[in-house]
């Protein structure tokens, strides 16, 4: 039986609205008008308790006890990237914005290690004012990606801003200037800086909410951001910290690909103070193995993986993971940077042309 209007309207506050479930997931950010969720409610000569929310604009305070209408965050960062605005009052700049936005979307796909919106919900948003604040309640995003396109004669401005939703923060800002000689090597070039600028900005941003937290209350992705930021400081004392996280995660969640890569890696570096290579193989092999395992097509597992070969001296091996890893994220700084190492090793030019391109 339908929740009919009458029905709803017994329960709305005077002079309130009140939609039900399917109402509201249909007009959801589609509308300007802000929902508070009123949980299950008993309707009128309906067996069966139906979610219930009401509506009420923009500048509306908020009904003391009901919580604004919102997704729950994912343990993992999550992120949505809008349709950027055209600048330019010219039409056919709407397509080569949403081809960027588009290739964005896809390339931060392949990171693996947050969750991204899919296009179509971004694409709600497109033409219309948000407030990140609003979009990140209802994506259920940490943070959104933003920005806007203008044209100039054969030349064309490019922005690109990453704000943490709940805060509204700005967490990166950047500005591209281009020639248009050839629009899908703009778009390319483009998607490879921004996600390339994104990504350790995030781990940043990420690491430093993680430090909000004591540590018995860290979950396994910010056991391994922590952890990530420890073997950045290249110390002994720091490396064993960072094993200990990397274990903690996996003992948390033994299904998380990247905290057994992670653990690969410190357990390798710890050889960098002490013992021979040949004395955590086994177990660095191990880890590997169960990160690839559990997701072949993360960067970072074969990225690791290739870190260990070359601790290994098996330098065509390493070389074959890290550009493994770079199939799968072209945009992988760290992956260009290490295939340098077996390259140049083996005496092959290459690794010196990527080392001055890394720089």
């Amino acid at each position: 039986m339908s929740t009919s209007p009458a029905r709803l309207e017994g329960i709305a506050e005077p002079g309130g609205i009140c939609i039900s479930d399917d109402a509201f997931r249909q007009v959801r950010g589609k509308v300007e008008a802000e929902f508070a969720d009123n949980g299950e409610q008993s309707l009128r000569n309906i067996a069966r308790p139906h979610r219930v929310f009401s509506v009420r604009s923009a500048s509306a305070p908020e009904p003391r006890g009901a919580p604004a209408a919102s997704l729950l965050l994912p343990d993992k960062p999550s992120i949505a990237v809008l349709p950027f605005a055209n600048m330019s009052g010219d039409p056919e700049q709407e397509y080569f914005a949403d081809g960027i936005v588009e290739e964005i979307i896809t390339a931060l796909s392949r990171l693996r290690w947050f969750f991204v919106i899919a296009r179509n919900s971004c694409f709600t948003y497109k033409g219309r004012a948000v407030n990140v604040k609003q979009v990140g309640r209802e994506l259920g995003v940490r943070y959104v990606l933003e920005g806007s396109v203008r044209k100039s004669g054969n030349r064309m401005r490019i922005t690109a801003q990453l704000v943490e939703a709940a805060t509204g923060n700005h967490v990166w800002a950047e500005r591209y200037d281009r020639d248009l000689a050839d629009i899908f090597t703009v778009q390319d070039e483009i998607t490879e800086r921004v996600v390339a600028a994104i990504e350790p900005e995030l781990y940043s941003a990420e690491r430093f909410r993680s430090h909000r937290k004591t540590p018995e209350s860290l979950d396994a992705w910010e056991c391994v951001i922590r952890a990530l930021s420890l073997i950045s400081q290249d110390t002994r004392a720091r490396n064993t910290e960072a094993e200990a996280l990397c274990r903690r995660a996996n003992e948390i969640s033994p299904g998380y690909g990247q905290a057994h890569s992670l653990f690969a890696w410190v357990i390798t570096r710890r050889t960098l103070w002490s013992g021979d290579v040949t004395t955590v193989a086994v177990e660095a092999n191990t880890a590997v193995r169960t990160a690839l395992d559990l997701d072949e097509r993360d960067p970072w597992a074969h990225l690791v993986h290739g870190m260990v070969l070359w601790r290994m001296r098996r330098h065509a091996d390493a070389v074959r993971a890290y550009r493994r890893a770079l199939e799968l994220n072209p945009s992988f700084a760290l992956a260009h940077a290490l295939l340098g190492l077996p390259l140049a090793a083996q005496g092959l030019h290459e690794g010196a042309v990527i080392a001055r391109r890394t720089r």
